[in-house]
């Protein structure tokens, strides 16, 4: 019976004990760290870890691989077409059309024609395509919008230039001349240049000159040809005298 008014006494609520057990703890440490020393402190922000930094999320932007685009069928006969036309004509020149209506490029075409120049048209991309794998690759940069090609067999500089003084509409870039690059105003110059009849008939003049006096010296008196040698033998002794001298 007593313990059970015991138990029923412990279980009321709110009910503290008379006496309580208070347990105390150590007091807290208050010692300070030791300052780094100096040479630590810069080897450890030497060797810190820096993570590298994020990069873009994938998909962001596009792929850095080069996808290599097969020609047309239609680029590829373009491309023959203007291989053959390099192969076939040693003048080659590289002309801009600034805004030139049809009934002007009509008169050009028949004014070159009577020249032998005939006006080649193709698209950028494609002499570009073609002119990066050969020998001609200098001429890329030419190519810069609306452009043509005047292409002749033999080289009508001349002509050539006569016609586009009459065509302001059309701009000389420059020119690819038995298989020599040339600007604007080098073929300005190459213009000014004899033909090449004129100077084989030059060199046979020269030629004929020299056989013609030696055998006009070979038919005089022999006498004559002895006095002339003898000059030519003393000229030459002085000449080499003179050089040891000085």
């Amino acid at each position: 019976m007593a313990a059970t008014l015991c138990v029923k006494f412990l279980l009321k609520p709110g009910w503290l004990p008379l006496t309580q057990t208070v347990r105390h703890g150590s007091k807290a440490v208050t010692r300070h760290r030791r300052p780094m020393h100096i040479l630590k402190q810069k080897l450890l922000a030497v060797t810190k870890y820096i993570p590298p930094p994020r990069g873009p999320p994938p998909g962001a932007y596009p792929s850095q691989v080069k996808r290599v685009q097969e020609d047309s069928p239609l680029m590829l006969l373009m491309k023959r077409d203007l291989k053959k036309v390099f192969e076939d004509y040693k003048m080659i020149a590289v002309v801009q059309n600034n805004a030139c209506n049809s009934e002007d490029m009509l008169m050009l075409k028949h004014r070159l024609y009577k020249h032998g120049i005939t006006v080649k048209l193709f698209p950028n991309q494609v002499t570009r395509s073609f002119l990066r794998d050969s020998v001609y690759c200098n001429m890329a940069p030419l190519f810069i919008g609306p452009t043509l090609l005047f292409v002749s067999k033999e080289p009508k500089v001349k002509e050539m230039l006569k016609t586009l003084r009459a065509s302001p509409q059309m701009t000389l870039l420059g020119a690819s001349i038995d298989n020599t690059l040339l600007s604007a105003q080098g073929v300005v110059s190459y213009s000014k240049l004899p033909s090449v009849t004129v100077v084989q008939g030059e060199l046979v003049s020269g030629l004929t000159m020299l056989t013609s006096n030696t055998a006009s010296l070979l038919q005089r008196h022999p006498t004559h040809l002895s006095a002339l040698l003898q000059q030519y033998v003393k000229q030459q002794s002085s000449g080499d005298s003179a050089e040891e001298a000085t």
